[in-house]
This record gives structure tokens, C-alpha cells and sequence, in this order.
């Protein structure tokens, strides 16, 4: 019977990342440690694995208006990177982009190379996109990004039931009439998002109006412009906005103002990923606080139990809780 990480890891007492550091040779574990643990895996005929050299975190933008230079992001790639230190393997970013010439043969290269696992961030992937990594030589895990037709751990966002939350918050403070500022661009995280602001107000007897649905490019410039457009045509508004995220709750709070609407006096509003403008914004914004790099920290983490010892069989749906912060952008009604 093939012997495990984590039998090693219950045979001496070490956790299963030392045990792993030990194996394979990586810094940060004592001389006296490593005897024990590698005296322990000769003597239960521990015959190792295929050797990873690191890790390879791979950014892959379909379109780039939502994978951008934003502070989202960058606290989830620190994330990754510290955890990945700590685990002892180094850490490669390898930027993507589906629309260049060279996609395809980039790809093939990075999928047939078995000595470094992969970290994909899938935020801007199509279920079509993502079936290639089947073929991945090496561990691979997803982040930010579940597909319900494919066959890979995952570490995500709990999307619904966060909006679900956020919309029952407005319910609650008197809102009725709770419109939508909705991402031109769809990823599967947006479209969890209005998922469960549609079941909130359908749960609360209220049917969606379309016309207090916004649709918005999800940059504060872009947001801005698009707000202001439509702003022009005097359209009904409702008490309430949810925005798939912060950066386009911005552009359009901007707008709103501009036209002499304030917030949350005339409109309330509610965003998501509570990036740090939030707190020093007039007013301040509410938002659903992701707690980015800790999200990364855990697909690290999962992906080096993959490296270790995972049963290739066995597949990981881990979605990451989020809180809702209240601030000063919803008034009670």
C-alpha cells in the first residue's frame, strides 16, 4: 500500500507541511527534524512522488475589464505569494491574455510542464476556457471561480448567499424598490451576485424591476460614463442599488451626485469586495468585505496537499464566507 504525507505526518507528530518540506528537501526545517521524519518514511517504505520545483500562479484574462491593477487583486496575489514562501516553494506569475496570437501554444507549453503545479486565477473563464486544464502534467488548482461541469478543486467566493444577506439588509431597512447596477461584463461571480438579489427580493414577496436594472462597464470611469448616459433620460429610479462591485458603485454614486441625487439620503447603495476607498469615501460605503488574501492563502494550501498527497480522485468545493460592513450608504426608510 502506498504510504502517505499525512500517514508520515501521524507516525512522527510533525505537520504534514514539515513532513513535506522535509521530503523533498526545502528550507525551514531543522537538521533533527528532518532525520526523524526521513528515517520514519524509509522505514514505512515511503517511495515519494513526482518532484515540483514550485508553483506557477497563472492570471488569465478574458477581455481584462475585470481582472485589472485594482485592490482586489493585488491582496489576493500577496496572499498566494506569502503562503507559497511559507510552504517553501517559490512562486512564478505567469500573466495570460485568451486574446493573443500565441494563446493556444503558451498554454500547451504551461499544460505539459509536470514539475510545476499550477494556481489558476479563473475569474474571467468560460466552462470552455477552463477544459483544457483537464490535461494538465501537473497539480492544478482554481481560484476564484467554481464550474459545475468540470472536475477541479476550487476556492471561491460565496457570491449568493453574501448578496442574499445585502438585500435582505435593504429589505429590512424599509427598501422596496432595490435596483441593480449590473457588470457589461458577465463572469460567473456577477452572475452568482444578481442570483441572490433576485432570490432576496422574490423571498420577500417583491418582484425584480427591470427598469431599475443599470447596466454599467465595471471600471469608475466607465461606470461614470455609463451612469451619466443614462441618467439623461430622467429614468425611474428606485430607493435602492446593489452593485456587483465597489469600483462600479463608485462610478455610479459619481453620476448620481452629479445630477443632484444624494446618497444615501435620496438613494442607498451597496457594493461588494469593501476595497479600501470605502472607508474614507463620502459617504462611507457598505459593502461585503472579502477577505482576499486569506482566499489566497487557502488555495495555496489546498494546492500543496494536492502536491503532498491528494487522491487525485477526490475534488474540493471550498468557498470562502464573506461579512457584510455596514456603513453610512443605506439609509432606513
Amino acid at each position: 500500500m502506498k504510504v502517505s504525507i499525512r500517514q508520515i505526518s501521524e507516525m512522527t507528530g510533525f505537520s504534514q507541511a514539515t513532513v513535506s518540506n522535509a521530503l523533498n528537501n526545502k528550507k525551514g526545517v531543522s537538521p533533527e527534524t528532518a532525520r526523524q521524519i526521513l528515517e520514519a518514511a524509509r522505514a514505512c517504505g515511503y517511495q515519494g512522488s513526482r518532484k515540483i520545483d514550485g508553483i506557477r500562479f497563472v492570471i488569465i484574462k478574458n477581455g481584462g475589464q475585470v481582472v485589472a491593477d485594482t485592490p482586489f487583486f493585488s491582496a489576493l496575489i500577496e496572499g498566494v505569494e506569502n503562503e507559497s514562501r511559507e510552504a517553501g516553494y517559490e512562486i512564478t506569475l505567469l500573466n495570460l491574455d485568451t486574446g493573443q496570437p500565441d494563446y493556444q501554444q503558451q498554454l500547451q507549453v504551461l499544460l505539459s510542464d509536470p514539475s510545476y503545479a499550477i494556481l489558476l486565477l479563473a475569474t474571467e473563464l468560460t466552462e470552455e476556457d477552463i477544459v483544457p486544464f483537464a490535461r494538465a502534467a501537473a497539480p492544478l488548482v482554481l481560484l476564484d471561480a467554481w464550474f459545475e461541469k468540470t472536475v477541479f478543486d476550487s476556492v471561491f467566493i460565496n457570491n449568493l448567499d453574501s448578496v442574499k444577506e445585502a438585500t435582505q439588509y435593504l429589505i429590512a431597512c424599509g427598501h422596496k424598490k432595490i435596483g441593480y447596477l449590473k457588470s457589461r461584463i458577465r463572469i460567473r461571480n456577477f452572475s452568482y451576485r444578481e442570483l441572490g438579489w433576485m432570490l432576496a427580493l422574490q423571498d420577500a414577496g417583491i418582484a425584480p424591476d427591470p427598469n431599475y436594472t443599470f447596466p454599467l462597464t465595471p471600471t469608475v470611469e466607465g461606470a461614470h460614463q455609463d451612469m451619466s448616459k443614462l441618467l439623461e433620460s430622467d429614468p425611474p429610479l428606485p430607493t435602492a442599488f446593489f452593485a456587483d462591485n465597489d469600483i462600479i458603485a463608485f462610478g455610479a454614486i459619481k453620476a448620481l451626485n452629479e445630477h443632484g441625487v444624494t446618497i444615501p439620503q435620496d438613494i442607498s447603495v451597496i457594493g461588494f469586495d469593501d476595497l479600501p476607498f470605502c472607508r474614507i469615501s463620502t459617504p462611507m460605503l457598505t459593502s461585503i468585505r472579502v477577505d482576499k488574501e486569506e482566499m489566497g492563502r487557502v488555495a495555496v494550501r489546498r494546492l500543496v496537499e494536492r502536491i503532498n498527497s491528494g487522491n487525485p480522485d477526490i475534488h474540493l468545493k471550498i468557498e470562502i464566507c464573506n461579512m457584510l460592513i455596514k456603513r453610512d450608504s443605506v439609509a432606513v426608510l
